[in-house]
Parts: C-alpha cells; sequence; structure tokens
C-alpha cells in the first residue's frame, strides 16, 4: 500500500515476522492467524505475515493470512535470490493485496563481510529481484539493510535503481539500533532530497531499539519524509527489539500539532491487542512500557493524585479510553450472572461461541468464589486460559495440593486426566512447593524436559490478586513444530494460589510440547 496522501502514515506491522525472532517468542500458524485477525481489526495498513522460505509453517501461516485476510497488504519477506521469491509469491497468491518485500545491506561491513560481494555487484542483485518479484506482483519492498551505518552516496544510488527496477516502497532500517535521531533525520532528508526518482516510491522506515531510540528515531524518519513505519506490537523484535506500533501511533496522535500526520489505527484496540500478543508469546509487558504498561496510567504520588483527580490532564497526556485501556473499577462478582459477563466480555471487544462461553463462565465463578470480585484484567487472564489454546490437550490437571512449610518437606500430589479420561495420581517431593508439583506431574507424564525459566506476576493489586505464570521448558531432543526444529516451549497459567498457576503453566508447556512431537510423526 503506497500512500497518495502526505498527510497519512502507512502502518507495517511486522510483529508475525520481525517480532517473532525475540527469543522464546514463537508462535504457531494458529496463534499467528489469531494476531493477524486482530491486527486487521486495528487498523494496521500492512501486515508482514512472515519469511516463506524459512520453514513450512512460515510458509503456512503466510498462506492462511493471505487467505483470511482482506482489509490489508499482506507482505512475505524474501532474501534477493529467484528461489525465495519464488516461494514468497507462491505463499501470498491468495492475497487481495499481496506485496513481496526483498533486499540486501548497503554498509560495507554486510556488503564485504556478510555477503562477501562488491558493492556494484550487491546493487546488481538487487535490481534483479525487484524485477523477478515484479513478474508475481505489482507492489514490491525494497529493504536496504543496515543503512543506518551505509556510505549515503551508495544509498542513493542503490535507491534509485530499485525504484527505476520497479519498487514500489524502499525501506531505510536503522538494523542495529545505531543511529541517534538527528542522524537518522539526516539520513531520511538526505534520500529525499538526492534520489531523483524518490518521488515513485514509498518511503519507509525500520529502526531496531538496541540503544533505546527506535521511536525517536522514526518519528525523526517521519518527520523527514517517510510515510511507512515499520512497528512491532509492545516492540517485540531481535534483540532489544523493534519499534512499538502503540508508541508511535499515539506519539502522532498526542502531537497532532507537530507531525501533522493521521493513521488508520483505531487506537481503542491497542491494549487487547498488546495483551493478545503478550499472551500468546509468553512475553510479558514491563510494568513501565509506555502506553500498554501496566503502570502507563497508574499515579501512586500523593501530588499526582490530587492533580488527575482535579483535572486528568495535569498529569496525564493520553486518556486511558483511547488506548482501550480499560475501567478498572468495573468489576463482577459471582452474582453477576451470565447476562452480565457476557455483557462485560462484549464491550472488551470479546466474541465467543457458546461453548467458549461457558468456560470462560465456569473459570469466572471460580476465580469469584475466590476473591469476591472480578475485574477486567482478571478476565482477560480468563479468556486467555479457557479460549486461545491452539492445540489439542492431551493431559488435564483436575487437582493439585501440596504441603510445605519452614520445617517440612515440601511435598506435592497431584491428579491428571488424560485423552481418553484415564485418571492418574501421584505425589513426589522437591526444594520447594512448585519444584515438588513438577516432579509429580513428571511421574505422570514423564516428557524429559528442563525448566529454563520462570515469571510470575500478579495480574491485579492485593492479597488475593491472580497471579499469572509464564514459564520456557526445553525438550531433551529437538521437536520440529510447522517445519521448524525447536526445543523450548512456552507455557502460561493463573490462578489466586500460585503453586496452582505454575502446575497450570507447567501442563500448558507440556501439552503444547506433546502436540507438537504428535505433529511430527504424524506428518
Amino acid at each position: 500500500m503506497s500512500s497518495s496522501d502526505p498527510n497519512r502514515l502507512v502502518v507495517f506491522d511486522t510483529t508475525l515476522r520481525d517480532g517473532e525472532q525475540s527469543p522464546g517468542a514463537a508462535l504457531d500458524v494458529n496463534e499467528k492467524v489469531e494476531i493477524a485477525h486482530a491486527l486487521e481489526e486495528l487498523g494496521v495498513d500492512v501486515i508482514e505475515a512472515g519469511f516463506p522460505i524459512s520453514s513450512p509453517g512460515d510458509f503456512r501461516a503466510v498462506q492462511r493470512i493471505s487467505q483470511e485476510i482482506r482489509n490489508c497488504v499482506i507482505c512475505g519477506l524474501t532474501r534477493a535470490n529467484p528461489k525465495d521469491i519464488d516461494v514468497a509469491a507462491e505463499a501470498l497468491r491468495g492475497a487481495a493485496r499481496p506485496r513481496i518485500h526483498t533486499g540486501l545491506g548497503v554498509s560495507e561491513v554486510h556488503v564485504r563481510h556478510k555477503l562477501r560481494t562488491t558493492p556494484e555487484e550487491a546493487l546488481e542483485r538487487g535490481v534483479a529481484a525487484v524485477k523477478h518479484a515484479k513478474t508475481y506482483v505489482e507492489d514490491v519492498q525494497y529493504y536496504t539493510e543496515d543503512a543506518g551505518r551505509a556510505e549515503p552516496e551508495y544509498l542513493y544510488r542503490v535507491l534509485e535503481a530499485v525504484i527505476t527496477a520497479g519498487a514500489t516502497v524502499v525501506n531505510i532500517p536503522d538494523t542495529t539500533g545505531y543511529t541517534t535521531p538527528d542522524e537518522f533525520g539526516a539520513l531520511l532528508r538526505g534520500v529525499m532530497e538526492n534520489v531523483p526518482n524518490i518521488h515513485r516510491a514509498t518511503v519507509s522506515v525500520h529502526c531496531h531499539n538496541d540503544l533505546g531510540m527506535a521511536t525517536a528515531n522514526t518519528l525523526a524518519g517521519v518527520a523527514n519524509g517517510a510515510r511507512q513505519a515499520e512497528v512491532t506490537i509492545n516492540g517485540l523484535g531481535e534483540r532489544a527489539g523493534n519499534t512499538s506500533l502503540e508508541e508511535v501511533v499515539m506519539a502522532l496522535k498526542t502531537r497532532h500539532d507537530l507531525l501533522g500526520l493521521e493513521t488508520g489505527i483505531n487506537t481503542r484496540h491497542i491494549y487487547p491487542v498488546s495483551r493478545l500478543v503478550s499472551q500468546l508469546t509468553g512475553m510479558p509487558v514491563q510494568p513501565n512500557k509506555a502506553i500498554v504498561g501496566a503502570n502507563a496510567f497508574a499515579h501512586s504520588s500523593g501530588i499526582h493524585q490530587d492533580g488527575v483527580l482535579k483535572e486528568r490532564t495535569t498529569y496525564e497526556i493520553i486518556n486511558p479510553r483511547d488506548v482501550g485501556v480499560p475501567d478498572s473499577e468495573i468489576v463482577l462478582s459471582a452474582r453477576s450472572g451470565r447476562a452480565g459477563l457476557r455483557h462485560r466480555l462484549a464491550e472488551l471487544g470479546y466474541t465467543l461461541d457458546e461453548g467458549q462461553f461457558e468456560k470462560v463462565y465456569d473459570r469466572f465463578l471460580e476465580v469469584a468464589d475466590k476473591k469476591k470480585t472480578v475485574d477486567t484484567r482478571d478476565l482477560e487472564t480468563i479468556v486467555a486460559d479457557e479460549v486461545q489454546i491452539f492445540f489439542e490437550e492431551t493431559y488435564h490437571l483436575e487437582q493439585v495440593q501440596v504441603s510445605c512449610g519452614d520445617h517440612s518437606i515440601p511435598t506435592a500430589t497431584v491428579r491428571i486426566r488424560d485423552a481418553e479420561g484415564q485418571v492418574f495420581c501421584d505425589a513426589d517431593h522437591g526444594a520447594g512447593p512448585v519444584d515438588a508439583v513438577y516432579r509429580a506431574i513428571n511421574r505422570v507424564i514423564g516428557e524429559p524436559n528442563e525448566l529454563i525459566e520462570f515469571s510470575i506476576q500478579a495480574v491485579t493489586e492485593g492479597i488475593d490478586a491472580v497471579g499469572r505464570v509464564t514459564i520456557r521448558i526445553q525438550a531433551d531432543e529437538p521437536v520440529e513444530e510447522n517445519g521448524v526444529e525447536r526445543n523450548v516451549f512456552s507455557g502460561r497459567g493463573s490462578d489466586t494460589d500460585i503453586v496452582v498457576a505454575s502446575a497450570k503453566a507447567y501442563m500448558f508447556a507440556l501439552n503444547r510440547l506433546i502436540a507438537a512431537r504428535r505433529e511430527a510423526q504424524a506428518s
């Protein structure tokens, strides 16, 4: 999608491609499709759905997203070679508006050491790649990798050549997060002034956050002529991450007086999409994260509280409702009934079928009995646990019981039901209650693995808060999942009892591992 309106910024979301490259953030095909639908509803212009040649799983994800998403440009990444482009074109064949994204490095370190070629040969390969992609699609985007460290004159030559060859979008990335806003803004200004045919293409910026300046650099690029911003939800991405969609969009909206640009984003969907991506990737959002963090609209200072109560804008430059942050004062109890719960879920943007709703309702009653009132963040966690699961559960945890204390041996008993309905009960002891539970579960399931990461967060405030546990386990032997060998699987679980939440998270990860192993054996 090229923006013909100089006051309109195209939002290019690469959560499903670059964002998924965050260590431990791998998504399966169904999870990618779920996020793609949420991005479409959010209003992004372009979804970079994956790197089709990288794996059969990525190919299937791009293929399904191309078939199901009709209101966004669907983009597939390639290297600058014919086979990559052929495979991407095949994956994108069902898309209403397909785009192939190809390119090569332009900095000396990339050309000489990564590509091991000469600048002239790299330029020729890039031009050939664009021409080949144009035989499949009209919309071709070219990335000049590591442009932030390139010689400007060479960058200008490459851009002019690929636009002449047919590129409709040219991507100027700060691949390593090296530049400062002044430098990156000057680089974009130089591109706009020194590439004779630059008006024939949309100029895009893609910034990384290695020095914490991704959003600032993106805005500097936009201020100097870029009309597409490449972003991810929650700033997911390799190393320190990419530019955050929510930060760029809300900066443009809040400082419209300064930049004067519009996007097509429905900002009220930002918070729900942030939660969805966090839950499906198993990557928690840090509390002090701008726009979507738990503390983004919290005020603990007495001076701040007094000011906000008198006039919100004294300390809040963004209305929380503008980004979909729910009103935490709205709470439900066990007496709210199905109608009250259904109404609140609809307000939060959840569309559940009858079976899904009943599962959520049953879990809601369990939580309400334990903590009396259930607020929005509790509901989000319940829906994530009960509905947002995209694999078949082999084992179901029915009961956990623990005994522990400073003068006793932590001991756990678990009762687990398998897919055939057979119930197993076993017990073990460990260094602590969670260790004892995991050992007891291992005695029943017997799937060799190592716990490599464990984190716990309170979903809400108070002594009766729901706790959310996120873990990662490493299988003894790699498992081929969606065409890629993986040995790390994430799990999540929540409960007012953190030991039970830990058990649910472990069962989630084990079931995911077993499902991947079963699928690999079937294929």
